[in-house]
């Protein structure tokens, strides 16, 4: 048979690109080493769970273009990251910014950031960003 297209690796960008070239009425052949199709991004049910093979993955975007298409092939729940960290019985927001070194320590400056952050490598390496 003869295709138009060979797919090697079927994970999103390649199910992605095999999906619409079918789509567009091309003849697509796909190979992967693996026994499933989605790459990295694949999740397997165990006991009704829908449990991350390879480790979490995280899918987020503000286009709804692209939220209609990939909800076409399964159900995504919308999730907001927003992590925190616990220090001394305090909770903050990550990723750390002047904010965060402020509430924790009272600093209002970069230099004094650096100096509760890295005080061994008070030096360009350390005071650079």
């Amino acid at each position: 048979m003869k295709y138009d297209y060979l797919i090697v690796g079927i994970g999103l960008y390649g199910a992605v690109f095999a999906q619409q070239a079918h789509a567009a009425g091309k003849k697509v052949l796909v190979i992967d080493k693996r026994t499933h199709i989605g790459g990295n991004i694949y999740t397997e049910k165990i006991e009704g769970i829908n449990v991350h093979k390879y480790g979490a993955h995280i899918f987020h975007t503000n286009n709804k273009e692209v939220w209609e298409f990939v909800n076409r092939f399964a159900e995504f729940n919308r999730f907001t990251n927003s992590p925190v960290a616990n220090f001394k019985g305090e909770l903050y927001s990550m990723p750390f910014n002047m904010y965060t070194f402020n509430k924790m320590w009272g600093v209002v400056t970069p230099k004094e950031a650096a100096a509760k952050t890295c005080p061994h490598l008070l030096s360009s390496v350390c005071l650079s960003a």
